[in-house]
């Protein structure tokens, strides 16, 4: 049984967004923000960043796109094979590891998050900033990967492979997130994708 009746068994991200729209706008303008904004880290680093939290929060759906999202943007596809393992073997710049090991304690033990930890990302070469948006990347994909599971989303392959097509040909756009967030607008607005989605009933 799906969790919430009125939605198919297996809902895709639009069409759950589409039926409970409250708040997603701003929650994809803050992706584009904290993703896309300016930034010590690359966009590559920062959705690298996503995928290895979605990866530890074993979502296969935020792990699948933001691996795609960061692939395109030039992390090499075999560093993926050991990134949530050991992301020591997984071919990475050293610089890095002190940022994601930041990532992985935030995840799975937030209260053992020290002062040392930070030390390690400054003594690596990284700012405050780029420490602040490692956080908030961190932040981020721990509620979508719960959001995900929350609901019940599911990851569609045709319609991934049509994102990430569209973002192949666009890497440039400064907020790719808030587009999709408009595109789930208007979708439930003419009411495209079933009486269901209408007023979130």
């Amino acid at each position: 049984m799906s969790k919430f009746p009125s939605l198919p068994a297996d809902p895709e991200m639009v069409i759950v967004l589409a039926a409970h729209p409250e708040g997603f706008g701003a929650l994809f303008e803050y992706h584009d923000a904290i993703l896309r904004g300016p930034s010590p880290l690359s966009i590559a680093e920062r959705e690298l960043i996503a995928a290895y939290v979605s990866g530890l929060n074993q979502c296969t759906f935020c792990f699948g796109i933001h691996r795609a999202f960061a692939e395109l943007h030039g992390i090499q596809s075999q560093i993926f094979d050991d990134l949530i393992a050991d992301p020591a073997a997984a071919g990475l710049d050293e610089k890095m590891l002190p940022l994601l090991a930041y990532a992985r304690k935030l995840t799975m033990e937030p209260g053992s998050v020290t002062d040392a930890d930070a030390a390690a990302v400054y003594a690596a070469g990284w700012n405050e900033k780029a420490l602040f948006h490692t956080v908030s990347a961190t932040g981020l994909f721990n509620m979508m990967t719960r959001l995900v599971a929350g609901t019940g989303i599911v990851a569609n392959p045709t319609a991934q492979q049509s994102v990430r097509d569209r973002v192949a040909k666009n890497l440039d756009h400064p907020s790719p997130y808030a587009d999709f967030a408009k595109r789930i607008k208007i979708a439930g607005e003419r009411a495209i994708l079933g009486d269901a989605m209408v007023g979130g009933q």
